[in-house]
């Protein structure tokens, strides 16, 4: 406080996050958002807003502070226009009952809208911000909604079901039946426990609340989601081929290290907010914020005019994969597998044997990396043409590695482990051939070192990587070994694009 006595912070900048799932907006972060929509909306005593999923309450109580100057002039009655604009322009949609109750104090200075605290009085007490405790709707174990598992969230009444309102509909505009909402902004939940991965598993829900958005049809939408649509995620792949070619889509900042938007928090990937203008048909104008004070643009359409079916973050990356894309090679992915390569999984203790036998696992035990003995009786359900012959062992997931555009150089992948013909491996690895020859896997090996593989690996790396992950990969004759000297002059890199790749990707340990 540096011995300011008269220092008064804004209590929505000091509350804790719920999880890394439904993170606090700062009021700083809101009103950047804000900043992207025109701000002759705040003089116009007809824009309505909504925020479906609102928390705390920060973007409406911002919405409101705008409007209360934008209105003055027109109506310069301060308790005229405050009744004004949040009767007749401000609504909302909690996404729990605490959350309801915070954002009504925050927006009407008291959690009840009818009562005397109220700064417009409203004949019920949740005013224009509702919430309601809905339930799931199961369908074969599963919620038709937002995909929760009935086992996970099918409790009792005085637990928190995280039904959220705006999404467990066919009609949103059941909310508000008689409204026509010019904006819409706010954060949305990001995921949802789904059962699976021991309990760690979580599916993707910022999706199904940008899509309910545009059904209602506004004149704009803004919100803050994870970046990791971008370039993967759990059942995002519709989601992100809607997004990349939707044209309305006028601004977008994406930040590569989400603690720069929210602080303390952690999101893999990054997070991202836009603009989506209803009246705007063109490309985007995109914001890459590698860091505090290093910011790339570019205007672009997301999917590259049609011939990417990811969003490239970084614009220094377009330059190097079309020199790569002149030489129409096969990609690396071809020889990678599918997840699970070997279709094993039980449990690694239940299959692995004390003794020494004729098969060898690769598997990761109190987070290292272990070869075991597979059991004499164990019967292998899928990888035949892995099992008699070489072949190299990738994680699918490596958080750890870091990703292309953070401050520090990335490392993309860990190191390749090398697969004797008696190996397999679990369904924590991927395995990439299958190899003729020893030579083979050990060349392709050193290549996947390169730092030229690894930034291309970079650009669609997420948080679980998949055979999809290195298409962007040229594949190489590895009937001899590769360096990043050899494969620099190969596809004719500048200096330019050299020094870049040099920059992003750290050598292999």
């Amino acid at each position: 406080m540096n011995g300011n006595q008269n220092y008064n912070p804004d209590v929505l900048n000091c509350l804790a996050n719920l999880s890394n799932d439904e993170v606090f907006t700062p009021p700083e972060l809101a009103n950047k958002m804000l900043d992207l929509l025109p701000q002759e909306l705040f003089q116009n005593p007809n824009t309505t807003f909504l925020d479906p999923f609102t928390k705390s309450g920060v973007f409406l109580r911002e919405i409101v502070k705008r409007l209360d100057k934008g209105l003055e002039k027109l109506i310069p009655d301060r308790q005229e226009r405050i009744d004004h604009i949040l009767q007749k322009q401000v609504f909302g949609i909690a996404i729990t009952e605490l959350t309801s109750l915070l954002t009504r104090r925050s927006v009407y200075c008291s959690k009840d809208a009818s009562g005397k605290y109220s700064i417009s009085k409203f004949p019920t007490a949740s005013g224009n911000i509702l919430y309601k405790n809905i339930k799931h709707t199961w369908v074969n174990g599963k919620c038709k909604y937002c995909g929760a598992s009935q086992a996970v969230y099918d409790r009792g009444s005085e637990a928190e079901q995280y039904a959220y309102m705006f999404i467990h509909t066919d009609n949103p505009k059941q909310f508000f039946p008689n409204m026509k909402f010019d904006v819409i902004v706010g954060n949305p939940p990001y995921q949802l426990n789904d059962g699976g991965g021991s309990g760690s598993s979580a599916k993707p829900l910022y999706d199904k609340f940008v899509e309910q958005a545009k059904k209602l049809k506004p004149r704009f939408i803004t919100m803050i989601m994870p970046s990791r649509w971008m370039t993967g995620g759990k059942g995002l792949d519709g989601f992100r081929d809607t997004m990349i070619k939707d044209r309305h889509i006028q601004i977008m900042h994406d930040y590569m290290d989400a603690s720069l938007c929210f602080s303390g928090v952690a999101i893999e990937g990054g997070v991202c907010y836009f603009l989506w203008n209803l009246n705007y048909n063109g490309t985007c104008d995109y914001y890459l914020h590698q860091s505090s004070d290093s910011v790339l643009y570019s205007k672009k359409t997301l999917d590259e005019d049609g011939t990417s079916d990811i969003v490239i973050r970084d614009p220094n990356l377009i330059s190097i994969l079309n020199r790569v894309s002149v030489f129409k090679e096969k990609t690396f992915d071809n020889i990678v597998s599918s997840r699970n390569p070997f279709n094993i999984s039980e449990s690694i203790d239940d299959i692995i044997s004390s003794i020494p036998t004729d098969k060898r696992i690769l598997c990761r035990q109190e987070s290292k990396r272990k070869v075991l003995y597979l059991k004499t009786n164990y019967s292998l359900k899928r990888g035949d043409d892995y099992i008699d012959k070489y072949k190299l062992f990738v994680s699918k997931a490596d958080g750890a590695a870091g990703q292309i555009g953070n401050p520090i150089p990335a490392r993309i992948i860990g190191k390749a482990e090398f697969g004797e013909r008696d190996m397999v491996c679990s369904e924590t690895f991927l395995a990439v051939g299958p190899f003729h020859k020893k030579e083979e896997a050990v060349n392709a090996s050193l290549y996947m070192q390169t730092k030229f593989f690894r930034l291309l690996v970079g650009i669609r790396k997420n948080k679980n990587m998949t055979h999809k992950t290195y298409s962007y990969v040229p594949l190489q004759d590895f009937s001899h070994p590769w360096t990043d000297e050899m494969l620099y002059k190969k596809y004719g890199l500048t200096e330019e694009e050299i020094a870049f790749i040099e920059s992003m990707i750290r050598p292999m340990e």
